[in-house]
Formats: structure tokens, C-alpha cells, sequence
């Protein structure tokens, strides 16, 4: 008996270019470049368009400081 395969989201890879043109179809407006680096430092390499969709939304409402890095 063969098991269901459960349908996998495929992963896109997580640059800057994704996340720019993810922001502009969520957001209207693009995300500065500490946005996009904490969004990069979160999720890696690749992430599925949803987890995109939800850490470019999430970043937008974070508080400045919590996404800057101190220096």
C-alpha cells in the first residue's frame, strides 16, 4: 500500500530581490536594507513563499531596534 504524499511547498530562495519584490505585492513599498538583512539572518537560504509572506509582514510592525544590529 503506497502512502499519500502530502503536497510540499517548494522553497524560493530568500535575496534581496525576492524579498524587494514580496514587500512591493504586500506592502506597496519596498523594505530598507536592515529589514531585508534581518529577514535573511532569520530564515536562511530558502524559506516557502508563505514564511516569506509572513517575515516581510512581521518585520514591517517590529520595533527599530529589535531588527538593527547593534555595531
Amino acid at each position: 500500500m503506497k502512502k499519500a504524499s502530502v503536497p510540499r511547498e517548494p522553497a524560493v530562495p530568500v535575496s534581496e530581490l525576492n524579498l524587494r519584490k514580496t514587500a512591493l505585492r504586500l506592502l506597496g513599498q519596498r523594505l530598507v536594507s536592515p529589514e531585508i538583512e534581518y529577514v535573511q539572518r532569520k530564515l536562511g537560504n530558502s524559506a516557502t513563499q508563505q514564511e516569506l509572506d509572513a517575515m516581510v509582514l512581521a518585520v514591517r510592525k517590529m520595533p527599530w531596534a529589535s531588527i538593527v544590529r547593534p555595531e
